[in-house]
């Protein structure tokens, strides 16, 4: 909690963040996510994130795109620039920059390092009066690289 009383997002973001190399192969990042269960997976050199692949990036940029998941990279298909947050950033914040970016799904950092990720859901479940700030707008196709 901040000296406000507001939630913070290290207290709502999970630390058990999914990630995948530069190098890693499409299909190696899909193995992973349906693994665990989840619709995205972050692209990482060491512990600093370069960018995240969702199942979106997967269906547009691989699928339509007739790539070869056993051999395109992760860093070929990785939405790029990463938008992240601040661990010590409020939980409204958080709210806000999703709604304003069009996104579901925030790395969190500190020191510039990887320490967590907060999803919309995380948000919703912990502060519902978010919810409206958290206009979703789908983000504008990119071109395919």
């Amino acid at each position: 909690m901040s000296a406000e009383g507001g939630m913070l997002v290290r207290d709502i973001m999970s630390r058990a963040v999914k990630t995948v190399r530069p190098s890693s192969t499409v299909k190696e990042a899909v193995e992973k996510m349906n693994k665990f269960g989840i619709g995205s997976v972050l692209v990482v050199e060491g512990d600093r994130p370069l960018g995240i692949i969702t199942e979106r990036d997967i269906l547009r940029r691989v699928v339509e795109g007739g790539m070869e998941p056993s051999v395109a990279k992760a860093k070929d298909v990785m939405s790029t620039p990463l938008i992240t947050i601040q661990e010590d950033a409020t939980a409204e914040e958080a709210a806000r920059l999703m709604g304003d970016k069009g996104i579901k799904k925030l790395p969190v950092l500190s020191g510039g390092k990887l320490v967590g990720i907060v999803t919309s859901t995380d948000l919703i479940r912990h502060t519902p009066e978010f919810f409206s700030l958290m206009r979703f707008q789908p983000k504008p196709d990119r071109a395919l690289r």
